[in-house]
């Protein structure tokens, strides 16, 4: 099965992070959000994986590049221009067969069962089934008794339930999506709503989900994978005079010196702490040096 994961965008919303980072190599638990989601649509049954860039594009072509396959053939498509969600998917048509493929979002950790989110869109024959779930405040679609989706709201209502991210699309619909700019691929699904073509759900409960949008989502899906609370990386040094409180994500190759402490916080590889500096609800940026106490920042 193929794949792609959406990740040209430029992360707005997560400055001043992704001024000098895509959104796709930030850290989450010490492991870039690309490698979760390569993993994750690894581990259900994709083999082949096109992701589109275009902020920081050179560091994505770098990372795919040098990470190993891992049974997973991955490549990249950089946008010279950025393309929004459907410009993308029609950017990369050649890469898909004549099977239906995944596409998600690269801001989004999860558990979903995509393998039967797959299987229940090849027996629908629909030309695109969207993975929902009940999460507010993001609930905007509208489902029938038969879980076509009739409608993509703008706002969230009652009664109505949330986009994952995540994607099953038959090819065929990429002959609906315009070709050689910009488009989003949710006014292609409101157009062929309108039209009477059948667009499919499936509904995903009992799972774990995470949208990786804002600094604060960023913050608290990194506390979801602190491992009992404190999560280290490789080549640490922490003075044993150095408190973790609460929970704390502590990048590879870190020093923090004595009588430091750090709380409710993440930092990325080689930051160096000083002695006696205290560090709360903040994230401290690579080979950062903190010489000055930090709460509720971004450093440098």
């Amino acid at each position: 099965m193929k794949a792609m994961i959406l990740a040209a965008g430029f992360g707005t919303r997560l400055r001043p992070l992704t001024n000098t980072r895509p959104k796709a190599l930030m850290p989450v638990a010490n492991r870039p959000m690309l490698a979760w989601s390569i993993d994750y649509l690894k581990n259900h049954g994709c083999t082949e994986i096109i992701l589109n860039a275009h902020h920081h594009s050179e560091q994505v072509v770098d990372y795919v590049r040098q990470r190993p396959s891992h049974r997973v053939k991955a490549e990249v498509r950089v946008e010279r221009e950025i393309l929004g969600t459907g410009g993308g998917i029609k950017n990369v048509e050649d890469f898909f067969g004549r099977e239906p493929f995944v596409v998600m979002n690269v801001d989004i950790l999860t558990d979903i069962d995509l393998q039967e989110a797959v299987h229940r869109h090849g027996s629908s024959g629909a030309l695109v089934t969207l993975v929902l779930h009940d999460c507010v405040p993001y609930n905007q679609i509208e489902l029938d008794k038969d879980l076509n989706i009739t409608d993509i709201g703008k706002t969230a209502h009652n009664g109505r339930l949330a986009f994952t991210g995540i994607h099953i699309i038959d090819p065929r619909l990429l002959a609906l999506i315009p070709a050689g700019g910009f488009s989003d691929i949710i006014a292609c699904y409101r157009q062929l709503i309108r039209d009477g073509e059948p667009v499919k759900a499936y509904v995903s409960r009992n799972h774990y989900w995470r949208d990786i949008g804002s600094l604060a989502q960023y913050m608290e899906a990194n506390r979801d994978f602190a491992a009992e609370p404190f999560l280290i990386g490789d080549g640490c040094r922490i003075d044993p005079s150095a408190r973790l409180d609460d929970w704390a994500v502590i990048g590879d190759g870190c020093f923090i010196e004595e009588g430091a402490s750090i709380r409710r916080s993440v930092l990325w590889e080689g930051v160096e702490v000083k002695a006696g500096i205290s560090i709360r609800d903040s994230v401290v940026t690579d080979c950062a040096k903190v010489e000055t106490d930090l709460r509720e920042d971004i450093f440098p």
